[in-house]
């Protein structure tokens, strides 16, 4: 079945460079959270509904466990491209290269990936002659990232009125169904003297799923926002990367979920300017899906139900060269 992905048409009318401007991107401390749960969660929402992103910190991730997951990241791009490619990309597992085309731009990612879906990776592990540790320490880093995804959402719950532990029965890890999904990015590096006209490390778009955390590094920025009500004008603000910060938005699955009340809001990486390092950049997204048999129906019903399994392949689909 095909449904209206309203979230595409959105899509397709952010192509344009628009301005930029300073605003305030919110980091809330999650230091002592049940004590805090309440306050934390009243930040939470605020950060959400006003421009669907927020960084956490003192959020339990240890630094030293974030900086060995990018080691493996840099270690698995550096290998040759015939030793990548035989990990290819099925559907939202495996490596791919240049093949995101968002619908907003028309033009490939400058980047290449790695993804891990738990249930689907068989044949896509490069094993310890190929990688030594490469599986056991992202399989460790996606529960890490999987656990405080499911402590955020459980504050989106309460605030819904869902039971605190929806989501979390939602992105059960064990089931076949599971979806969420740990991204290892690889923007490449830039010529200095490149001509950067219309090329975009990442073109505008939204995510498909609830909730992503993304991890950045010091110095490797480009990642900017546009919030809802700066649509038209296309105003963008640049979210500056931290070590010791995780940036979290809120995804289309969440925003349906929420019947609109949180904004899965529009961003991009922009191409480095002509006072920028044009080195290579990398990021870590862990995207929160909903499983397969999981419905997508909001507690006021504005939307027809969806399968998170439907949703999701449509909103692939769309993103992706054929």
């Amino acid at each position: 079945m095909t449904y209206d992905m309203t979230e595409l048409q959105r899509e397709r009318s952010m192509g344009a460079v628009g301005t930029e401007s300073d605003r305030e991107v919110r980091r809330i401390s999650m230091a002592g959270l049940p004590g805090r749960r309440t306050e934390v969660a009243d930040e939470l929402w605020s950060a959400a509904t006003d421009i669907g992103f927020f960084q956490v910190v003192d959020h339990g991730i240890d630094l030293a466990e974030v900086r060995r997951a990018f080691a493996m990241a840099e270690a698995f791009f550096a290998l040759p491209t015939e030793a990548k490619a035989r990990y290819p990309k099925r559907f939202n597992s495996g490596w791919e290269s240049l093949t995101q085309i968002r619908p907003s731009v028309g033009t490939p990612d400058q980047k290449e990936s790695y993804q891990v879906t738990l249930s689907n990776m068989d044949d896509l592990w490069p094993g310890d002659d190929v990688l030594a540790g490469f599986t056991s320490t992202i399989l460790e880093f996606e529960h890490k990232c999987w656990a405080l995804a499911m402590e955020l959402l459980s504050m989106f719950a309460d605030k819904l009125g869902f039971d605190r532990e929806f989501f979390t029965r939602a992105h059960e890890p064990t089931s076949p169904g599971y979806q969420s999904t740990l991204r290892l990015l690889h923007y490449f590096a830039v010529a200095p003297d490149a001509d950067l006209g219309g090329m975009w490390r990442a073109g505008a778009h939204t995510d498909f799923d609830c909730l992503t955390l993304l991890f950045q590094r010091e110095g490797q920025g480009g990642l900017q926002v546009c919030p809802g009500k700066e649509m038209e004008s296309q105003v963008w603000t640049s979210v500056q990367p931290s070590d010791d910060a995780i940036t979290c938005n809120i995804g289309d699955m969440l925003m349906r979920w929420s019947d609109d009340d949180l904004p899965s809001n529009f961003h991009r990486v922009r191409s480095p300017g002509p006072n920028d390092d044009r080195g290579s950049r990398y990021s870590i997204a862990f995207f929160a899906q909903a499983n397969k048999d999981v419905l997508i129906e909001g507690p006021r019903a504005k939307y027809p139900p969806i399968s998170a399994e439907d949703y999701l392949r449509q909103r692939i689909a769309a993103n992706f060269a054929k």
